[in-house]
């Protein structure tokens, strides 16, 4: 079977497509990768701040065991809790006890998509951007719900009640000002 240059220079170029493709296809992770860097760095930042300010209001030391100036706190918090021992409640819904921090926590992250992170770098760029912001962030109210009803108990149920209360009284105030905005915009 004798191939010509033609069919030859074809399956070269479509092997360079495909190469293309996949290199295109962990370039577009990068954005993602580099959001999740910065909000990781961001909390490790915030949280060393807390404790710092803290301490200096209460006039004793603060975190300084853990790294230089006690930077290594919030990364040995993190380490102690992924190793605790993950307790269930006995007469608890299993299934929503777990699932119910998972979705504060994802909505949460979820709303950094429609956010502007320079002139063309939005990870979704999307015409409803606001609002579909608005929507995800409402969301987590329902995860402390379902976290604070799911253990069958009244105390952890009041405490879910609590915490979707006030994460909803703030989420109001909010949603008006950036809906006035926006209408503003829009006209």
């Amino acid at each position: 079977m004798i191939i010509d240059r033609v069919e030859v220079e074809t399956i070269n170029s479509f092997s360079k497509l495909e190469l293309l493709k996949e290199v295109y296809g962990l370039i577009s992770i990068l954005p993602i990768l580099t959001l999740l860097l910065g909000i990781t760095i961001e909390v490790l930042v915030i949280v060393w701040l807390e404790r710092e300010i803290s301490a200096s209001i209460q006039q004793r030391i603060g975190p300084e065991y853990a790294g230089p100036l006690g930077l290594l706190q919030a990364i040995a918090d993190g380490t102690k809790l992924l190793f605790k021992e993950d307790i269930l409640p006995s007469r608890g819904d299993i299934s929503l006890f777990s699932i119910g921090p998972s979705i504060a926590v994802i909505s949460v992250l979820l709303s950094f998509l429609v956010i502007p992170l320079g002139y063309h770098f939005v990870l979704a760029d999307l015409s409803i951007g606001v609002f579909l912001w608005i929507a995800i962030s409402s969301i987590a109210p329902i995860g402390l719900l379902m976290a604070g009803y799911s253990s069958n108990n009244k105390y952890s149920f009041s405490g879910g009640l609590r915490a979707a209360a006030q994460s909803i009284s703030y989420e109001i105030p909010l949603t008006f000002c950036v809906l006035a905005i926006s209408l503003r915009v829009i006209r």
